[in-house]
């Protein structure tokens, strides 16, 4: 990291301003030698200079530089930031200028990479920048937030201090044995700390799908027979003709998606191929990929047609997917009622009529209580939503209960802190105090040009 980088660190595009960044040893020196104005290599931290950026003698753009120096900057390195006007050409030009004088162009990420590297963030923090950049609802922001402030990677670091405790406890005693005044590690004492260790862990993790419904929406796929009403049901939901509509059965053959935002969480909706046997070779296809994205969905709308009997295949389909959140939709209620009830009083059910747009707001206040969404919004936020670290706290609980058989067993406590060290080691990865080359640069990679 000894040289500077430089990136357009705003969007490109037609806009009031630029902001071209700059960061490294020599981003100071670098600018100074584009830039026609006071003398940037002696200001003081943290101020803003007017001037231009001049290309030789020919003034490219009037600027506003900022200069900040290490370490109290964003990547802990000396930072200074060109403020120029906005459009894609002038941009460009002062970029190519900065590049021209020494600096190199950064990969994505790179930024918030040496942030990390230099101790400035860790990894939940640095998820947090992308997720604050991404956010789309007011309930994403404060996700978003409460990873970048710190609040997430708390929980983590007061896990790998317990953890801690435990490893220096059994240490000790293996070490000085003779001492009697250390606290003897027994299996007394060794589980009821773990236990504590994973009552955290296993909270950590259930709370961890409501940041994952923040952060990532509730996927919510629309099944049901051919013409009961489901593309009608996706347009009413996004207030749309976003799928097309006949009294045609079968004409939805592929999946249709939407999004809306329903008290705070986005809900990704899907609309399907209707669901029914058939010999058609494209129609056959369509419903094999219902059935395929309704094994992820978080939410299952089942449609019924209220001027129909329900039938065995709806029953089976019903059936199938018995373990998921479902709602039945029971639409065109505006026509004569010839569905049974009677079979599906296990069943969470909504009465609507798509076409008059009548039920839809019962039908959202029925999946805001199914998913407590009113909970989710007024919490701390506090979670963890990053699948990829949700997996690792899920290993150090199978490891955990490795640990419980190993003591049952009698195997000797030196053997058993390397498993104990192991979790640690697992939980530091997920916060990048421990961490592999390759996990960093996969995880920055992700980020935008110029962050």
């Amino acid at each position: 990291m000894d040289d500077t980088i430089a990136a357009i660190s705003t969007s490109l595009g037609v806009g009031a301003i630029s902001i071209i960044r700059v960061s490294g040893t020599n981003s100071i020196k670098i600018v100074n030698s584009i830039f026609s104005g006071t003398n940037l290599s002696k200001v003081k931290t943290h101020t803003i200079h007017y001037g231009y950026i001049v290309d030789k003698n020919k003034k490219i753009d009037e600027v506003l530089v900022s200069v900040m120096k290490a370490p109290k900057t964003f990547t802990a390195e000396d930072v200074v930031e060109i403020n120029c006007h906005g459009g894609i050409a002038t941009t460009k030009k002062v970029l190519e200028l900065v590049l021209n004088a020494g600096a190199r162009l950064a990969e994505p990420g790179e930024f918030s990479k040496r942030a990390y590297l230099n101790g400035r963030i860790d990894l939940v923090e640095a998820s947090g920048i992308m997720d604050l950049i991404n956010a789309e609802t007011e309930e994403k922001r404060k996700l978003a937030m409460s990873e970048l402030t710190g609040n997430v990677s708390s929980m983590i670091h007061n896990l790998r201090n317990s953890i801690a405790d435990i490893l220096t406890n059994i240490e000790v005693n293996v070490d000085y044995p003779e001492y009697d005044d250390v606290q003897v590690i027994t299996n007394k004492i060794l589980l009821p700390k773990l236990k504590e260790v994973e009552k955290s862990i296993s909270k950590i993790i259930d709370e961890s799908n409501e940041g994952r419904l923040v952060n990532d929406g509730i996927s919510t796929v629309i099944l049901g027979r051919p013409n009961v009403g489901k593309s009608s049901l996706l347009n009413c939901l996004l207030n749309e003709n976003k799928a097309i509509v006949t009294d045609i059965a079968g004409t939805t053959r592929d999946i249709v998606e939407g999004k809306i935002i329903l008290d705070g969480i986005i809900l990704n909706i899907i609309d399907t191929a209707g669901l029914r046997t058939t010999k058609n070779k494209v129609e056959k296809i369509g419903v094999e990929k219902s059935l395929e994205v309704s094994k992820k969905a978080d939410l299952i709308l089942y449609v019924l047609n209220n001027n129909e009997s329900i039938t065995k295949y709806d029953l089976e389909m019903l059936d199938k997917i018995k373990d998921k959140n479902t709602i039945i939709v029971i639409n065109k209620v505006d026509l004569d009622n010839k569905l049974d009830v009677s079979k599906l009083k296990d069943y969470n059910i909504v009465s609507i009529s798509a076409i008059n747009n009548k039920g839809i707001e019962d039908l959202k206040n029925n999946i805001i209580n199914l998913f407590d969404l009113e909970k989710i919004k007024t919490s701390d936020m506090t979670y963890l939503t990053n699948a990829e670290s949700i997996s690792k706290l899920k290993i150090c609980l199978k490891d955990i209960k490795n640990v419980y058989k190993s003591v049952k067993d009698g195997v000797p406590l030196d053997i058993i802190s390397i498993d104990i060290r192991d979790i640690w080691e697992l939980l530091g990865s997920i916060t990048g105090e421990s961490y592999s080359d390759e996990l960093i640069d996969q995880m920055f990679s992700r980020f935008c040009l110029g962050k």
